[in-house]
């Protein structure tokens, strides 16, 4: 059992953030085997691109660099802000000295060491820092940004979820609601960790809380250099991103045939409360345009808005709930 000790002062100091750089390497964890499967239709999407990176860059080094339960700490450099792009994790990785990545990596080897002889000459060249990230950035180009956007608005509602619960009912209720089996008494946040028996002191700096859709099994626990004190969790919502499918175009085209197809576009998006700018990324659509096409949905009934934070959320009231169910297609009886 790990043990944080905060005060009041940590309290103020604790902030949200995401981090580009380990949800990609959550993904080349999950389509290398090394975590649970993604779902089977983001595999059969993904996989063959995996394999053909594998051939033509040196992720293989990447790939063995991902231990039973964590990777070398500069593939997934510390998040500083809700803002972090890829660009910034990238600069980071690209920045790190050879004799800190060196470091990381034998301490890795020792624990797993690397079987092919080419992964081995890799991990021991004196480039092998600028190959990393070269690597990770073609990974990230081909296999998640097309999907950032969707992933990272699930996360952005997760914060904005969190912030309402903070302000509402406080923060042992806020952490404790990250994952099952955190614990807050007095200043003492336990977490569940089988492999550390420790009490650690955030020393006044705060917690560093990242929602996250691709760690596994739950919650990620640093405690140590160069990562501040930190929990990735889950987000709330990530198994709706996973379930989530193309709109059934003939339920898009009824709606589209009443509200016009950016509307019912996001009708369909609205089954989780989301704000503009999260509807935005998902959509890939103009801010300015899905602000007018909202007011149009909530001045017709079909939305209701409320703020959370400092955010607006939008979402389906039950005339909306109701227009939706009648434009998806009823399954057919069986039997």
């Amino acid at each position: 059992m790990l043990r944080f000790t905060a005060t009041a002062e940590d309290l103020l100091r604790s902030r949200f953030a995401l981090s580009p750089a380990f949800e990609l390497n959550g993904l080349l964890r999950r389509l290398d085997g090394r975590d649970t499967a993604l779902p089977a239709d983001w595999t059969a999407r993904l996989a063959p691109g995996l394999a053909r990176l594998r051939r033509e860059t040196p992720l293989d080094a990447v790939l063995a660099l991902q231990t039973a339960t964590a990777a070398p700490n500069f593939l997934a450099p510390p998040p500083r802000a809700l803002t972090q792009r890829w660009a910034d994790d990238l600069a980071a990785i690209r920045a790190t000295p050879i004799a800190v990545a060196r470091a990381e990596i034998d301490e890795v080897l020792r624990e797993q060491p690397a079987r092919d002889r080419h992964v081995r000459e890799l991990l021991a060249s004196d480039q092998l820092v600028e190959l990393v990230a070269d690597a990770l950035d073609r990974a990230w180009r081909e296999l998640l940004a097309p999907d950032w956007p969707q992933l990272r608005a699930v996360c952005e509602r997760d914060i904005v979820h969190r912030v309402g619960v903070i302000g509402e009912r406080g923060w042992k209720e806020a952490i404790e609601g990250l994952e099952r089996g955190l614990v807050w008494r007095g200043q003492h946040l336990a977490v569940p960790l089988r492999s550390t028996d420790a009490e650690v002191s955030l020393a006044g700096e705060g917690l560093l809380l990242v929602p996250s859709v691709l760690v596994w099994p739950g919650l990620a626990v640093f405690h140590d250099e160069p990562w501040p004190k930190a929990l990735i969790y889950l987000a709330r919502g990530t198994s709706l991103l996973w379930e989530r499918t193309a709109p059934d175009p003939d339920a898009l085209a009824a709606l589209a045939s009443l509200l016009g197809h950016s509307r019912a576009r996001l009708l369909l998006e609205l089954r989780t409360p989301a704000s503009t700018s999260q509807l935005a990324r998902s959509l890939t659509m103009a801010p300015g345009a899905v602000g007018d096409h909202l007011s149009v949905l909530r001045t017709t009934g079909l939305l209701a808005r409320a703020r959370s934070g400092r955010s607006v959320l939008y979402r389906r009231t039950a005339l909306g709930d109701a227009l939706v169910t009648g434009a998806t297609p009823a399954e057919s009886p069986t039997g």
